[in-house]
Order: C-alpha cells, then structure tokens, then sequence
C-alpha cells in the first residue's frame, strides 16, 4: 500500500529512524485501528519521494519484490534504520514477505516484522531473515475476525499467539505488545502473562495504552494501567509501559 521514512512509534524500538513498507489487506478488526485503509489490498502503491517530505508518487500493484527492496532501501540510506514490514496484517502474504525480508538481510538490511501474531506456519516461512518481530497479542474483549471468519471464542487468539511465539524465538529477537483498553479484562491480561511465561519469562512485553481513535474514545485510567503492569513484572522480566508516539509529534 505505501513505503515511506518515518520514526518508529511503539513498543521498545521507539524513536529509531524507520522506513516502512505497509502491506495491504487484514483479518482481523481493532475497535482502535488507526489504518483501517489497510484491511483491503490496493490497487497503487504509494511512495515517499525523500525521507520525512511527506510527498508521494504511486505505482501500480503488484509491485516487483526487487522493486520493493529498491525503493525502501532508496528511503533507509544508513545500514542502521529498521525497515518494518507491517500492514494490514503481512503475514497474509507470506511469499511476498519471505522473499523481500530475504533480499533486505542479504544486503545487510534490519528487518523489523510488525505482524497481529497469529499465523505461525506464515512466520515459519520468513523468520529466518527477520532480525525483530513485533509481536501484537490481540484480546478478545477488543478485537474480532475480519469477514469470512466467524469463529471468536475467547481463549482462540490465545492459542494461536503461544503457536506463533514460539517460532518467532527462532528470529534475531522478539517482544510482545498488547494494547489495553478501558474494556481490558485481568484475566485476558493474566491469561496471557501465563501463554508467553509458559514460552520464556524473558520475553519483553509492552503494554501500550489505547490511542483513542476508531471506535475507543478513552484510555484506561491510571489505576488499571499501573496495575497491569504489576502483575505482569510478578511473572516476566521485562516489562514495559509505553504509549503511542507518533501521534504526539504528528508524523506518519
């Protein structure tokens, strides 16, 4: 859908140059989605001209993958930025994603993998040429199966999360970031606490209060906020409170 420069935004890696390259096409729906754009595939992509101008060229899809790695390597000049593949939901293209993370790390590219988690045979495929995955872990009292799928109990997206957690530790890293609502429940959040303890208690975890927007219009009040990070410092070691940045500093 697009492939522009920007900082990135969330979980542990905040504020670090990245180029983003957004595939179109999801299947789930977020009550708090900030790019519902991206739940279909698009007919053009859209490119930025030059890092943080904000101008954009469009082409039409498919683009070549080749094509793909050019123009996001064209927006990342040093070695060092992240190039994020993220959506939508990429994994839904997982041959598209396999052979363009792998044409980045062979040409020495960081390859940060933004994904809703949840189809782990489709990380199989790629996760030897990502150097991060950005692991989202959806709770049910928020999120639901885009069309097509109508099955929604409530501890499937914790099943499907611990499948795919345990083939994203096969990547160069990984961490878990939940957003948290003022419909977050204490046993989602413990239920999943004991779904990545079960994996490694090392792996990082981000809660990341709601941006309002979408169909959210509040965040959760401190009190829940602070104390969903106590019980989830009980059990892992490393946790982390951060919010959405972007929005404050008004970039893409």
């Amino acid at each position: 859908m697009e492939i522009f420069a920007s900082a990135q935004g969330e979980g542990p890696e905040v504020g670090r140059s990245t180029v983003f390259v957004r595939f179109g096409g999801c299947d789930l729906r977020c009550r708090w989605c900030d790019s519902p754009s991206s739940w279909r595939e698009s007919a053009t992509c859209r490119i930025e001209t030059s890092p943080g101008v904000e101008q954009f060229s469009e082409r039409p899809n498919p683009l070549p993958i080749s094509q793909v790695a050019d123009l996001a390597i064209a927006l990342a000049p040093q070695k060092s930025t992240w190039i994020s593949l993220t959506g939508g939901e990429p994994l839904l293209q997982p041959e598209a994603v396999s052979s363009l993370a792998r044409i980045l790390s062979d040409r020495s590219r960081r390859v940060y993998l933004e994904t809703h988690g949840l189809h782990a045979e489709a990380l199989a495929s790629c996760v030897n040429w990502v150097e991060l995955v950005s692991m989202d872990w959806k709770l049910t009292s928020d999120v639901r199966w885009g069309p097509g799928k109508t099955s929604n109990r409530n501890h499937e997206f914790h099943d499907a999360h611990e499948e795919f957690l345990r083939v994203a530790m096969r990547a160069g890293g990984v961490y878990v970031k939940v957003v948290v609502t003022p419909n977050t429940l204490d046993d989602e959040i413990d239920e999943m606490i004991g779904r990545i303890v079960s994996v490694s208690a090392n792996i990082p975890l981000v809660l990341q209060p709601v941006t309002p927007t979408g169909g959210v219009e509040r965040m959760p009040e401190p009190e829940q906020l602070l104390g969903w990070l106590t019980r989830a410092e009980k059990r892992l070691s490393n946790v982390r409170l951060i919010p959405q940045t972007h929005p404050i500093y008004g970039v893409l």
